[in-house]
């Protein structure tokens, strides 16, 4: 199994999972927060096509998440897997029912090479979901737009050899920021996004010999920087082991079955 993301952060998010079992190969990607051009151009970048995608799965509701989803799976007859919460929040708009699929916090769902776990996330959104995927040797755990560390969130993410890690914001920058008080309550609040210091508590809480990769990710543009977010998780890891994603260029491919070197 190998990932990259195609784009992360407020301007739209986009990660691509791919696993192959001798001749057969899922592609999954998880939320599609760009146009379908960009999204096109992003997914030629990282060697793939809109028509090579297995399956779209859709995070929560927000348009840096949602973006392109349903015109993509219809235009491109690709199935998409949201919360029922999520399907409501978008309005349930015109959309052929066989391509539309639900998923429930705690419920596996067998996807192509892929096995996926949901898990619920607190978040100001309608039942939003983050994921880990297993494709029966290794475990990549996914995990943003999450305002704070529940019990049964880092559990969720206990054994993965790869984790994408929210590190939305750098707290200090952020109270210092010229954003309205009620976004800086949003975002630092038990429902906004996790800062760099939450990430290195969760990564702390989730440490072990198999962790591979860590690809900071959904960084904010005014209130962090790629440094900080680094130096914030550089304490735990090896320098090799962590990347961090950006809004423009994403990342490389990170294979979970070797080192990133």
């Amino acid at each position: 199994m190998r990932f990259c993301s195609l784009g992360s952060g407020s301007g739209g998010n986009a990660t691509l999972i791919e696993a192959s079992q001798g001749i057969t190969s899922t592609q999954l990607l998880v939320d599609c927060g760009f146009s379908l051009r960009e999204l096109t151009r992003r997914l030629l970048r990282a060697g793939s096509a809109p028509e090579a995608l297995s399956a779209v799965f859709i995070t929560h509701e927000h348009g840096d998440h949602v973006g392109c989803a349903l015109t993509l799976a219809m235009r491109h007859r690709v199935p998409l897997w949201t919360s029922r919460g999520t399907w409501r929040a978008i309005g349930k708009p015109e959309f052929d029912p066989a391509l539309l699929n639900f998923a429930r916090d705690g419920l596996a769902l067998a996807m192509g090479d892929l096995e996926l776990m949901p898990f619920a996330v607190p978040h100001d959104a309608n039942e939003p979901l983050q994921l880990t995927c297993h494709d029966g040797l290794q475990r990549l755990g996914l995990i943003t737009d999450t305002g704070s560390l529940t019990p049964s969130l880092v559990h969720s993410l206990q054994g993965c050899n790869a984790l994408l890690l929210e590190c939305n914001h750098d707290e200090e920058m952020l109270r210092a920021s010229s954003y309205p008080a009620s976004l800086k309550r949003r975002i630092l609040g038990s429902h906004g996004h996790l800062s760099n210091g939450c990430a290195a508590e969760l990564l702390a809480q989730c440490l072990h010999p198999g962790l591979r990769h860590v690809l900071a990710a959904h960084l904010s543009e005014r209130n962090n920087s790629p440094a900080l977010a680094a130096a914030a998780l550089a304490g735990l890891l090896d320098s090799a082991q962590l990347s961090v994603a950006s809004q423009a260029l994403g990342s490389a491919w990170l294979d979970l079955g070797r080192s990133n070197d």
